[in-house]
């Protein structure tokens, strides 16, 4: 059974389609982006009177000036800021879906991220401005995070469900029709089995029809084919065939969906590791000033 259809009443579907309207066609336009963030982010949490008072020079407790500071994602930074790759990349193009980022991630603290209907509007409205690519009629849910948002591609009719985390330090990828279940990650760069500092980015991708279901892990690099299904608690280490069910840790194929045997391939010819010809390779600038946070100085025998 699928869903029914529900609408708001009128004066609540205005009011909703005036405010989305209004912060689109400023993130639109040519207003500093940090500035639009600040001034929705203001509104929504209800302080601008305080916000007021700061401005204008009046008095303001410590706690209230750091709140009204975390307004303005100038004021903030993120994990991802930290990942060296990051000094590589376009600073203008960092900054503007940083800001963005910070905007999709207050709002879903606000008691208005609840409102279903409102907040899957609001972020399919953000995501236009954040993601690379996306597509339409999707719905993102309460609670997802990605790395930095614009190396995300996203086709049609995709659901993302509650707390999915969407890693797109390297390239990720997903196709229409896609539905990604609470707690699942989806991964596109991995860390090295002995120095754990170095980073190698992948190319992630989820083809049509897919379903990544409940608490599941998607590897980076992994191509999950086209009507696959991984299970419930599975990590895919290795491709998925098309019309393919994966399951277990690590997951492996074990069925071909009911009715799809006559265009799919065998099993034996499944869980196949593809990953390193979608590894990406970047450049890191030779004055960048870096830092190991764990200090580890463990070798192997002989070295």
């Amino acid at each position: 059974m699928t869903k029914r259809h529900v609408s708001l009443p009128p004066g609540g579907e205005e009011g909703i389609h005036a405010f989305i309207e209004e912060v689109d066609e400023r993130l639109a336009g040519d207003e500093d982006t940090c500035d639009v963030v600040e001034d929705v982010l203001v509104d929504l949490f209800g302080d601008r009177e305080a916000y007021e008072r700061w401005q204008s020079g009046g008095d303001v407790s410590p706690a209230e000036r750091v709140r009204l500071q975390g307004y303005d994602p100038c004021n903030v930074t993120l994990e991802s800021e930290y990942y060296a790759e990051a000094e590589a990349m376009d600073e203008g193009e960092f900054e503007r879906t940083k800001h963005l980022q910070w905007l999709w991630r207050q709002f879903d603290a606000t008691p208005m991220a609840d409102n279903v209907e409102f907040a899957l509007r609001f972020r399919r409205m953000l995501a236009d401005h954040l993601f690379a690519e996306v597509g339409d009629d999707c719905r993102f849910f309460k609670g997802i995070s990605f790395t930095y948002g614009h190396n995300i591609s996203v086709g049609d009719n995709v659901v993302v469900h509650d707390d999915v985390h969407l890693d797109d330090r390297g390239m990720l990828t997903i196709g229409n029709r896609v539905s990604v279940s609470d707690d699942a990650h989806v991964y596109s760069h991995d860390h090295d089995v002995t120095d754990q500092t170095h980073v190698d980015n992948y190319h992630t991708i989820i083809e049509d029809d897919v379903r990544v279901t409940y608490d599941s892990m998607v590897r980076a690099g992994v191509r999950l084919g086209e009507n696959s299904v991984l299970a419930a608690k599975s990590i895919a280490g290795k491709d998925i065939p098309a019309h393919h069910i994966a399951a277990g840790t690590p997951a492996k194929s074990i069925a071909v969906k009911d009715g799809w045997k006559p265009v799919a391939d065998d099993l034996d010819g499944a869980n196949v590791d593809r990953r390193a010809e979608r590894r990406l390779d970047y450049d890191l600038p030779e004055d960048l000033n870096v830092f190991d946070e764990f200090g580890r100085t463990r070798q192997p025998p002989g070295n």
